[in-house]
């Protein structure tokens, strides 16, 4: 028995006049045992008790109409549903139609919300009168359509008086470690035999499109976090090769080339997930629309991370530049000052930057940001320490990317300066050493040191590749900050109104985040690295541990637990901080070992 959601039936002003017909007010399901030797039924409503002493009113009577629930069948294949987007598809029910309406939907209207119109084209009633008042006849007539949506995973949806709705229900298709059943939507459309209707069925494309997001951002953004542990795989296997270190975009483009990338990390979890189905004896979702699911979440997640990317990296080579620009010019304004004034000024300035304070600050920065945002993380709020962490990776990214534009601006300064005639050579030594005052600023000590002609790097690359890796790591960091935005904000409301520490939890999960900014900001082999058994002692590093981050980040994400993306992040962090402690501690012991740092030299 379903209780529909109808109002009363309204009353008859005058004796014999026609009133509007009442919806129904009950959905009653019998099977045949049940309907054996009854060709009729009546339903007796009993009345309401009164309390004002008048009599009770008699007790009224329900008329109750059978019908075959195979009449009126219809089923909408995929094609139709997403043709139906661009052109409606419309039913014409004529006049003493089946009282239900079974439309069968294959895909989950979870998914995919379909737009239901009908419209009452006519009710037996011949006039020749105007449009208006022969809808309002069929208004009295006609009783408002009713519509019964079921799924397996959400039950029964009841829409009463339906005449053009959006149909939308509270399931979850596709997803998987999920008990879904079949994932078709079957909607009952209860309409009145005596009218005839227009029926009108498409796909709201913006209704879907929203639906997706809604139902799918907790994947998305797990495989925005896969795709850069894939990144950052490649970054740190090419760092292990010692081959040029790719940008954080190129390596995300590389991991969607066609086939063997894309089929490694992408399919292979898939495959794994199905077999850990498999084993398990856990429901597994309908192959296809799993499959074309994550695939639709994976390139999403994608496109986000290169848009997030572009935009990052437009803003660093931005700020990078004006400040270049302006060291320059104000090396250059400084040499052309005779002010005795501005010249104090800028002997003062240059004694407090040679303060021993300011140099154990700029030394020991991973110390004070351990010291910074540990404290936040565990007293405050988490999304306040991985903040600070982020402005760190902004700094040295920055700091990176400004001295190898200044090493590159010094490069083709001098090679500028070599081609000139011979006849003007004074005049480009005192061009070149005015270029090279100007820059001598942005430039670590070691750039102005003599290095080896053999050398196969030059600096303005190699701090180019320690920018391209900081830039991977700020993203991920990033990401993983913004998912603690929901929880800052709640805490902001709650200031004033009793405070408490965050969870332990998710605490000692930002500090291994914060182990992994601090320690795991250089894709060096001679820290987190160990030989493969059976590999004849090749060493491998980093790169291994953000494959297997990617997977398991993958395969949480499939579940809708992106969350757990922080138990590879501060996984990786620890490992990083033991094998750093451990190596510093064999330096200090003396102990060579077989292991040899990447010699990241450079030319002039």
């Amino acid at each position: 028995m379903v209780q529909i959601p109808a109002g009363p039936a309204p009353r008859q002003v005058e004796p014999g006049s026609q009133t509007e017909q009442p919806p129904p007010s009950a959905f009653l399901l019998l099977g045949p045992e049940e309907m054996s030797g009854f060709r009729f039924l009546t339903i007796a409503v009993a009345p309401r008790p009164t309390v004002s002493g008048r009599p009770p009113p008699a007790a009224s009577m329900a008329v109750g109409q059978f019908f075959n629930p195979k009449e009126g069948e219809r089923e909408f294949s995929s094609a139709v549903l997403l043709r139906s987007s661009y052109v409606p598809e419309e039913i014409f029910l004529k006049e003493d139609h089946p009282l239900a309406l079974n439309l069968s939907f294959p895909i989950s209207l979870g998914l995919l919300p379909v737009a239901l119109s009908l419209k009452t084209a006519g009710c037996g009633i011949k006039t020749s009168g105007d449009e208006a008042e022969h809808n309002r006849l069929c208004k009295l007539r006609c009783f408002p359509p009713v519509a019964l949506a079921w799924d397996s995973v959400s039950g029964l949806h009841v829409i009463p008086n339906i005449y053009s709705e959006t149909i939308t229900v509270d399931s979850l298709p596709a997803i998987w470690d999920f008990n879904n059943g079949p994932e078709k939507t079957i909607v009952l459309l209860l309409a009145d035999p005596h009218c005839s209707y227009r029926l009108g069925i498409s796909v709201s494309s913006t209704a879907a499109a929203s639906r997706f997001f809604l139902l799918y951002s907790p994947q998305i953004i797990g495989f925005m976090i896969a795709a850069m542990f894939f990144a950052l795989m490649r970054q740190a296997y090419a760092w292990e090769l010692d081959s040029s270190v790719p940008s954080i975009l190129s390596a995300l483009e590389f991991n969607l080339r066609i086939p063997q990338p894309f089929l490694l990390l992408y399919f292979l979890p898939i495959l794994l997930s199905l077999a850990f189905s498999i084993i398990t004896a856990q429901q597994f979702p309908s192959f296809t629309s799993f499959l074309s699911v994550s695939l639709a979440c994976y390139l999403i997640a994608n496109g986000c991370l290169i848009l997030l990317i572009l935009s990052s990296k437009l803003i660093f080579y931005t700020v990078a530049i004006v400040h270049v620009f302006i060291k320059r010019r104000w090396q250059a304004c400084k040499e052309s000052l005779h002010s005795a004034f501005l010249l104090q000024i800028l002997n003062v300035s240059s004694i407090l930057n040679s303060l021993k304070i300011v140099q154990i600050i700029r030394d020991k920065s991973d110390v004070i940001v351990a010291f910074v945002t540990i404290p936040l993380v565990f007293f405050v709020h988490p999304a306040l320490g991985l903040s600070v962490l982020l402005l760190s990776h902004a700094f040295h990214a920055h700091s990176a990317l400004c001295s190898s534009l200044a090493a590159s601006f010094r490069s083709y300064a001098q090679k500028k300066d070599f081609y000139k005639p011979k006849m003007e050579e004074n005049s480009t030594l005192n061009s070149k050493a005015k270029t090279n005052n100007g820059l001598q600023p942005l430039l670590p000590m070691d750039e102005n040191s003599t290095s080896s002609p053999t050398s196969s790097k030059s600096f303005s690359d190699s701090q180019l590749e320690m920018f391209n890796y900081r830039h991977g790591i700020a993203i991920l960091h990033l990401l993983a900050t913004l998912m603690f935005v929901p929880s800052l904000v709640a805490w902001l409301q709650r200031i004033g109104m009793g405070q408490s520490f965050p969870w332990f939890v998710d605490s000692v999960l930002c500090v291994g985040v914060i182990l992994h900014g601090l320690f795991g900001s250089r894709p060096n082999i001679s820290h987190a690295s160990f030989a493969l058994p059976g590999s004849g002692g090749r060493e491998v590093g980093l790169s291994l541990l953000y494959l297997l981050a990617g997977y398991y980040t993958f395969l949480v994400s499939m579940a809708l637990a992106p969350y757990k993306a922080f138990y590879a992040m501060a996984a990786i962090g620890t490992i990083c901080c033991v094998s750093r402690t451990i190596e510093r501690r064999n330096r200090e012991r003396g102990d060579v070992g077989s292991r040899k740092a990447r010699k990241h030299s450079h030319k002039h």
